[in-house]
């Protein structure tokens, strides 16, 4: 059973970096996705970034060219840089993997989330 621990959260001030790191603890399949999600007060979860087994990543629009996810599988730890930070990224963020089972069955695991402020 795979459990997932973020941290890295805080306030900044708008413009400026943080960087999130999620450590895994079991094993995570070769078929797995690992993402950061995030929830805003009064808003849906939505997909920030994601990487895939091969390597390849997508952002979300409001993201692009300012966050960027990495891991590193010696450390079972996902990442995710973040610059250029501004007030509309305030939301508590989340780690997250998943998979396609049997049937087409999406299975999922969450970490409890990191806060991240960005207010002057």
């Amino acid at each position: 059973q795979v459990q997932l621990v973020e941290s890295g959260g805080g306030w900044v001030q708008p413009g400026g970096s943080l960087r999130l790191s999620c450590l895994a603890s079991g094993r995570i399949g070769s078929g797995n996705v690992l993402a950061w999600y995030r929830q805003a007060p009064g808003k849906e979860r939505e997909l920030v970034a994601q990487i895939i087994g091969g390597g390849s990543t997508n952002y979300a629009d409001s993201v692009r060219g300012r966050f960027t996810i990495t891991r590193d599988n010696a450390k079972n730890t996902l990442y995710l840089q973040m610059n250029s930070l501004k007030p509309e990224d305030t939301a508590l963020y989340y780690c997250n993997t998943f998979y396609y089972g049997y049937g087409g069955i999406r299975y999922d695991t969450w970490g409890q989330g990191t806060q991240v402020t960005v207010s002057s």
